[in-house]
């Protein structure tokens, strides 16, 4: 396993060897995912693998499928509720074909192996009670499925399994990631819904050694119904990862709280 050595950055440590990229879930933390990862792209710190739940998968498929941080966020601040909002009749409000179509035409790759950096993405199977992880199979279906919140989007089948939401079982997205793997956590912290605060981080954290992760606790609110708010979001993780970039290692799970 992996140690930390405390004398180095973040960014020291991410220039040492191969690393694992993990994106969490969030609900739309997706933009704020993109504004961490495009920093990544600008210092060429590059993963040598992605691993992604719900939210995290969206952005880490796409990446890993060939589309630039660029592109993403130009894609991500023109949306509008329009291009995903169908509802139909079904175990959810809405049916997830606009969503599946947006990601397939957002994906330079159409299938999960086909990507430029190896990637995986968790869903939760209800029937097994257990997360599974995805490396094959069609990128959109695959998103789609681990983005699959209960209520919201109707769940699909991958294999003939039901799957929904990846950040049921894994929220910070790790289950795809190696077992020795050097791993830098990017980790959207649970919002509390009622009051609006954000809450511990670290409370939320799984235990793993050799792992990194960069928390932004200070991140707009973004929904269906305030998605301009996600540019806000993008801005805040992007200046959180630069600032994390060169902080001292602390400990062998270091949050950075920015």
């Amino acid at each position: 396993m992996h140690t930390l050595d405390m004398k180095r950055t973040l960014r020291q440590w991410l220039q040492q060897g191969p690393f694992t990229l993990a994106l969490s879930s969030g609900y739309f933390s997706f933009f704020a995912h993109c504004g961490m990862v495009s920093v990544l792209e600008k210092e060429r710190l590059y993963p040598a693998s992605v691993t992604g739940a719900s939210a995290g998968a969206l952005i880490g498929a796409c990446w890993a499928a060939g589309c630039s941080t660029g592109e993403l966020k130009e894609i991500l601040f023109s949306l509008k509720k329009r291009h995903f909002w169908d509802p139909a009749p079904g175990f959810g409000l809405l049916k997830g074909e606009r969503f599946r179509a947006f990601v397939a035409q957002v994906s330079p790759a159409r299938r999960l192996e086909h990507c430029r950096i190896p990637v995986s993405i968790s869903t939760f199977d209800p029937l097994a009670w257990t997360t599974r992880v995805w490396k094959n199979g069609l990128l959109a279906d695959c998103v789609y499925a681990s983005c699959t919140v209960p209520l919201l989007f109707q769940p699909i089948r991958i294999e003939g399994r039901l799957c929904f939401d990846g950040g049921i079982l894994d929220r910070a997205g790790l289950a795809g990631a190696s077992a020795n793997a050097r791993v830098l956590l990017h980790h959207i912290p649970v919002r509390r819904f009622v009051t609006g605060k954000t809450g511990n981080a670290a409370l939320c954290l799984p235990k793993r050694q050799g792992m990194i992760a960069v928390s932004p606790l200070r991140l707009c609110s973004v929904d269906p119904n305030r998605l301009e708010a996600g540019r806000i979001a993008f801005r805040q993780a992007a200046r959180s990862m630069r600032v994390a970039l060169d902080e001292p290692l602390r400990g062998s799970h270091c949050v950075v709280p920015v």
